[in-house]
């Protein structure tokens, strides 16, 4: 009688179900790919909003109105409002360049006022998920703008 080497169906079966359970249970980890990428996409906008009002800033300093309120030439013919040498809510609009990628809205008001951008497929009255990055512009003078990105953004 010869000896037979090799795996039994039982054994194949076994094998063949438990990657299956490991399959399942590791797969909802790599579905959420879009929601990754749209927080990736406002870390970029987070970053861009925070050098935009850097580079403002330098721009007020130049001319001398980094301690109080004025405008600053975007350089691309409109005039950036400034309070305290940094964007307003308003003016961090015109500090951007217009990709056409994202939708703002001021939400709040006075001193609690603060931009909202979102993604342009979203409705910026019933954002989800909590999906935006908001700008809220400086409060005094020394002070930078706050850029906050939602807590729980896209996810």
């Amino acid at each position: 009688m010869s000896k037979q080497k090799g795996f039994t169906l039982i054994e194949l079966v076994v094998v063949i179900v438990i990657l299956g359970i490991l399959a399942v249970t590791a797969a909802p980890k790599f579905m959420n790919l879009q929601g990754d990428a749209r927080h990736a996409s406002l870390q970029g906008l987070k970053g861009a909003l925070q050098g935009a009002s850097g580079i403002v800033y330098g721009k007020a300093a130049i001319k001398g109105i980094e301690s109080t309120s004025g405008a600053v030439s975007s350089g691309s013919g409109t005039d950036i409002q400034t309070q305290f040498g940094y964007p307003t809510n308003d003016g961090i609009v015109n500090a951007l360049a217009d990709t056409g990628d994202w939708i703002s809205k001021i939400s709040g008001a006075n001193s609690t006022a603060e931009r909202i951008f979102t993604f342009k497929n979203y409705e910026l009255d019933s954002i989800p998920n909590s999906c935006y990055v908001s700008y809220k512009q400086a409060a005094s003078n020394g002070k930078s703008p706050t850029v906050t990105i939602a807590v729980d953004a896209c996810k």
